[in-house]
């Protein structure tokens, strides 16, 4: 039997030996039954997006050899192999532009900038 029961016992039992006491007990029932109204909040998501990578793009020139270019990728770009540096190289020369690297802006900056102190003719860093 829960609590509210115990009190209807009770109110009935007052009822019938002292309706004033009765009166005062179903008043508290009543008080008591009211269940708290519970309002929820929502809870605040914040959704965190990723920093946009940007890409390092190497022009076709003139003056620039073979050579020059894919040893600057190799030495410069973080793991470049000879391999892909020739290949770029190659797409360089035949399509005018590669793009040599792609990644977080700041590390961006240091390799565009590390290429063009060697050299090589660069586009300016665009969004991937």
């Amino acid at each position: 039997m829960s609590l509210g029961d115990n009190l209807i016992v009770m109110s009935v039992v007052l009822a019938k030996t002292s309706p004033m006491k009765a009166t005062v007990l179903n008043s508290a029932i009543q008080a008591s039954s009211a269940a708290p109204t519970v309002t929820k909040e929502k809870a605040k998501q914040t959704t965190r997006q990723a920093y946009p990578d940007y890409k390092v793009i190497v022009l076709n020139d003139d003056f620039n050899t073979f050579q020059h270019v894919a040893e600057t990728l190799v030495k410069y770009i973080p793991h470049m192999t000879p391999d892909q540096a020739w290949k770029l190289t190659n797409q360089i020369h035949h399509e005018g532009q590669a793009t040599v690297w792609v990644g977080p802006l700041e590390q961006a900056e240091l390799y565009h900038s590390q290429l063009i102190r060697a050299g090589l003719t660069m586009a300016p860093l665009e969004k991937a």
